[in-house]
């Protein structure tokens, strides 16, 4: 799994490649704990080049989102492919969390 970090507008963007599963999400999950613990405040995953998730992922992401939430900060996800988008909707995350069909949908509701 890549991970690639940048800011656009003042929000951290975290774009996510490749697969997500028990041997990377611990990676995911520390990247993104250093950003709140720099005191990020709001964040954008990009799912755009993610081609598979695991429920060992989807904990990663709920873990994510449950940190997020207790520090104050806003996050959301966007740009997911198919097999992903699908692994969101069958668990339920579409409806607790922001997901957005493209980066710049997701950076204009977090403007």
């Amino acid at each position: 799994m890549l991970i690639e970090n940048s800011v656009q507008d003042g929000i951290s963007v975290i774009k996510v490649s490749g697969r997500m599963d028990a041997t990377t999400t611990p990676q995911f999950n520390e990247e993104c704990q250093k950003l709140l613990s720099a005191g990020t405040g709001r964040f954008i995953i990009d799912l755009s080049g993610l081609e598979y998730i695991s429920s060992a992922g989807l904990r990663g992401i709920l873990v994510m989102g449950k940190a997020c939430k207790a520090s104050g900060s806003s996050l959301a996800f966007c740009s997911m492919q198919a097999m992903v988008a699908d692994m969101f909707k069958l668990s339920g995350f579409t409806s607790i969390l922001n997901v957005y069909a493209s980066l710049d949908e997701a950076l204009a509701a977090m403007r």
